[in-house]
This record gives structure tokens, sequence and C-alpha cells, in this order.
């Protein structure tokens, strides 16, 4: 492994920082507030930011930074190094540098759909011209995907969907569902369902909002009421969606925010330098600038399973348990710098934003609820922790 970037690649990076500085608004800093791995506070699903990341991902898609990842035979660059530049700097920023359907629906199709699936999504995905949304958990299945309810059954040339699916993040501003349905209902565990795309806009769909732990709306319920599906919209093959999702949950497990983190400890020092406590600047603390360190220590670390993961998967690897780990440690760390947080700041760290008490603007009030999220969505702890020790370490299931 080479530990350091190319040259072309340290170019990118500069140019990412100008587009970063350029096209988001001049009072983006005072507004945007996002948790590294988190999904509570995600401004990029929040309503009021729609419209404003609508068109910064177009402007992505102009340059041709929302398909980096992809095959070259599908429009990409085949450089997932170069995508999770990207998403470093863009999440360091507290923007946009992919959603859910350039980071993890594209890829996936552009490994398992038909040539015709591909022409009709994989050039609008690029141009920043569709955001989809997550179809996966219900209220009595929760991530367990394979005891799912949601039924769709066979109807000629479509299906017809029925069901419920809950902790839909950006439902309420998505154009599309990949939605994860029942097609065999006597079928074996992980086999019988069905992945597809589902059209927001088709009659028989209710979007309901769930406020979050943050107060915020990100998450939905969404309803399905003989929901008229074309099979033409089926990802990979009817009754292997189980598996489809498997795939597409290692995107998704890179999909961490990496700069977000470094953002969160610059933050946290520079506030501590220019804060006094009991006529002493907290930076002077040792207790204080031991807790930072040993957080600095661990974002490197993180930093590690992140460029390598990216490194296997430009080598044509498949990184499972890799993306497992990254993901167990990011969250984890997630957890852990919002404690760190919330000890340095004290009593003050609970005040909520909007406060003019509230240091750092409330985010750390709100990193610490957040961050609750991260080791639940795309497979619990429990779930990585499984992966790891059997398909990483070869350990036996029982």
């Amino acid at each position: 492994m080479r530990f350091d970037f190319t040259d072309e690649e340290k170019a990118f990076r500069e140019e990412v920082e100008d587009f970063a500085r350029t096209e988001l608004p001049p009072d983006w800093d005072e507004k945007a507030l996002y948790w590294p791995a988190g999904y509570g506070t995600f401004p990029g699903i929040e309503a009021s930011f729609k419209d404003m990341y609508d068109e910064l991902l177009r402007k992505l898609g102009r340059k041709g930074w929302l398909s980096l990842g992809w095959p070259k035979e599908c429009g990409g660059m085949n450089s997932m190094t170069r995508h999770v530049i990207l998403d470093d700097v863009m999440s360091y920023h507290r923007a946009p540098g992919g959603d859910v359907s350039t980071a993890i629906a594209a890829p996936t199709l552009a490994l398992i759909a038909s040539d015709e699936m591909k022409k009709e999504w994989l050039p609008r995905i690029a141009a920043g011209e569709l955001r989809f949304w997550l179809g996966y958990s219900e209220p009595n299945a929760g991530s367990d995907l394979a005891s799912i309810k949601t039924r769709a059954d066979d109807d000629g040339d479509a299906f017809v969907l029925n069901g419920q699916k809950i902790w839909s993040s950006g439902a309420h501003i998505a154009d599309y569902g990949w939605v994860l349905a029942k097609t065999d209902m006597n079928a074996a565990r992980y086999r019988g369902e069905t992945l597809m795309l589902v059209d927001n806009r088709t009659p028989g769909i209710t979007i309901r909002p769930i406020i979050n732990i943050c107060g915020i709306h990100s998450f939905n319920e969404v309803f399905f009421d003989d929901v008229r599906v074309p099979k033409k919209n089926v990802v990979g093959q009817i009754n292997q969606g189980f598996y489809c999702v498997m795939l597409a949950l290692q995107y998704e497990r890179l999909f961490v925010g990496m700069g977000a983190f470094r953002r969160v400890l610059e933050e946290l020092v520079l506030y501590v330098k220019e804060t006094k406590r009991q006529g002493m600047t907290m930076g002077k603390d040792p207790l204080i600038r031991n807790k930072l360190a040993a957080m600095a220590i661990e974002i490197e670390t993180l930093y590690g399973f992140y460029w390598r993961t990216a490194w296997m998967m430009d080598r044509g690897q498949a990184p499972e348990p890799e993306a497992s780990a990254l993901k167990l440690f990011g969250t984890e760390l997630s957890r852990r710098l919002a404690g760190t947080a919330m000890e340095i700041l004290g009593p003050c760290g609970q005040l909520e934003r909007g406060s003019k008490w509230a240091p750092l603007r409330g985010l750390m009030n709100l990193g610490y609820m957040d961050s609750i999220s991260g080791a639940i969505g795309a497979g619990t702890s429990e779930v990585q922790r499984g992966i790891i020790a059997t398909r990483g370490l070869g350990m036996p299931r029982k």
C-alpha cells in the first residue's frame, strides 16, 4: 500500500477545496450543522436546504464528480480514491459530495443492472438530477432485512406494492425510493425479496414525517397502498434483492462523512484555545489536552480504514470486512467524540442551538444525541462485529 496521494490526486483535492469555498453560500458555516456518521443532522435531507442542495448537486454533476467511483464504461473514472477525496473535503464543509443516488444506488446499478437500466438511470444520476431514499427498515423488522413484510405481488408487467417502511431518511425530499420488498412470501429466509426503484409520485404512496431526537425532520414513515411499480424498475434479479442490498451496503458503509470528524476536532481545539475557565485558558489544562490528543489519534486511525477501503476497491477487491471495520470504528468514534466534547464543554454543552449561550452553536448537544443513530443505520455495530469475526477473521458462527 502506498501511503501518499499522487500529484494528480493532490491537485484534485485542491480543486474540490476551491469549489467548496466558491459555491457554498457565504453564510453556510453559520447555518449548516452536521455530526459525523449521524443520520439526524445532515443538512442535505432538511427541506429548508433542498433547493440549494439540488443546485449544488447539479454543479457537481456538470464537473463529472458524481460518478468518480463508477466504472469507465458507465461514464465514471473508476477511482474510489477520488470519490472519497471529494467526500472528505465536502463533508468537512458540511456539504454534499453526493447522496444516496450517487454514492450507494449508482455503483450498485453499475455492477448488477441490465444495460437498458444503466442507460436509463445512470446518466441522470451522474448529472445530479435524481435523488433517492433507502426503503429497507420496517416497524416489525427493524434493520433485519430478512424479516421484512412489505410485499410486491406480480401483476403482469408490474408489481403491486403494499406495506410500510420506517426511518426512511430523506424520503420527503427525494424523487425515488430504493425499496426492498417480498416477492415470494413462501421463500426461505434471505430469499424471495426483490429490490426495485419506486417513483415517489406514484399514486398510493403516503410519506409522513418523523421528527428525530435532535428536533429535525430527517426520518419518515412511508406507506404503500396498491402502488404499481413497473417490472423494468427491478434492480438485479427478481427474488435476489437481499443479495443486491448486501452489495449496496458495502458502498453505504463508506459514506461516513470523514471530513466532518476533522472539522469537529478543529472547532473544539479552537474553542479551548480561546475560552478561559477559572482564570486559565482551557487549552492549557493537561486533562483537556490529553482528551483532544486521544481524539486526534483515533481520527487518524479512522482515516487509515477510510483510505485502505477505497484503495482496495480501486483494485477490484471487495472490501466486505474492511468496510464493516470502517463503519464500526467510525460510528463508535462518533459517540466517543460527542462524549469528549460534552465533557470539555461541561453543563453549557447541553444548551440547544438557538440559545445565545450555546457554545459552538449547539452542535455538540446535537451531536451527542445524533451519534446514537450512526451505530444503528446500515447495519448495527453487532452486525458489523459478526461480519468482521466470520468473514474477516474466519471464526465460526457459533
